[in-house]
């Protein structure tokens, strides 16, 4: 299989990840920082890491070769969310500028993984820009979304449309809703999953309109969400391979209605790693390839 980053469901080959104890480092960080980043609760730092060797060891079993960020005192807890600071793209790297104040040193310590990996860096996003990686997923080799929310701005999104510009890729700009406010992490990946080509997870009723029957149009089959599994991340769910999904485990409605479209399913407890973070498998990787 030819290896791409311009897909969100093919065969994962290579991913980054910032396992819990090289992000949460000991309960003092914890206890420091869980209410100032807008954790639902505090996290434990002993099911984290039996949580988060669980979560890992399902990537490495899915034949991807995994790539891991180091210790950094001078990022916070939410650094474990390490799909939020870059896009990876077939010609180079991206680095975001983070629109939560509090994780804008994330790029510049994952331009350093990306170097010694040998990726080499597209661009950069520049204040007043601000785009995160949660808010990005390609629809095809040639199209990728940009949500417009609280942390990725029209600046952002500008530049990215720059950056791509010379390569013919086309940026379909998505404008999300305000629901909780600048204070929520609310991305599109929060209410949009590609698992295939032609099937995603989707939350209906936080999804604009226009995207929602854009998908549509291209011929995706939708699996909806119900309300009581959308807190409990039924929405954010990672593709492994096409038709293979990593999700939370907990929500039985959704995996039921992926397995129908003969989708398999693999779940992990997330309550420490994911749901008290408001983040997913997804947002707990930064896929680097792809084979389509």
């Amino acid at each position: 299989m030819k290896p791409t980053a311009h897909t969100e469901s093919g065969k994962l080959q290579s991913v980054l990840i910032k396992p819990v104890q090289h992000a949460f480092l000991d309960n003092e960080r914890i206890d420091a920082e869980w209410e100032m980043l807008n954790y639902l609760g505090r996290p434990d730092l002993e099911k984290a890491v039996e949580e988060y060797a669980v979560f890992e060891q399902l990537l490495r079993d899915a034949g991807a070769e995994v790539h891991v960020l180091p210790p950094d005192e001078n990022l916070t807890m939410d650094s474990l969310y390490c799909r939020d600071a870059a896009i990876i793209t077939d010609h180079g790297a991206i680095l975001c500028n983070m629109g939560k104040a509090a994780r804008k040193k994330e790029p510049a310590a994952e331009r350093l993984a990306f170097d010694r990996l040998g990726i080499p860096i597209l661009g950069e996003i520049q204040a007043p820009g601000t785009l995160e990686g949660g808010d990005v997923a390609w629809l095809d080799r040639g199209t990728l979304a940009v949500g417009y929310s609280y942390r990725t701005n029209l600046s952002g999104i500008a530049q990215l449309e720059q950056l791509f510009r010379p390569f013919g890729m086309e940026i379909l700009r998505v404008d999300l809703p305000h629901y909780k406010g600048p204070g929520d992490v609310f991305h599109l990946m929060s209410v949009f999953s590609p698992v295939a080509e032609d099937l995603a997870v989707v939350y209906a009723p936080l999804m604009p309109i226009a995207f929602r029957n854009e998908l549509i149009r291209r011929g995706m089959r939708l699996v909806e969400v119900p309300d009581e599994e959308f807190d409990s991340m039924g929405c954010n769910v990672l593709a492994l391979a096409p038709r293979t999904c990593l999700m939370v485990e907990g929500n039985p409605k959704t995996r039921a209605a992926l397995e129908a479209e003969g989708c398999r399913v693999v779940t992990y407890r997330g309550e420490e790693i994911s749901i008290k973070g408001g983040g997913g498998p997804t947002c707990l990787t930064r896929p680097i390839a792809r084979g389509v």
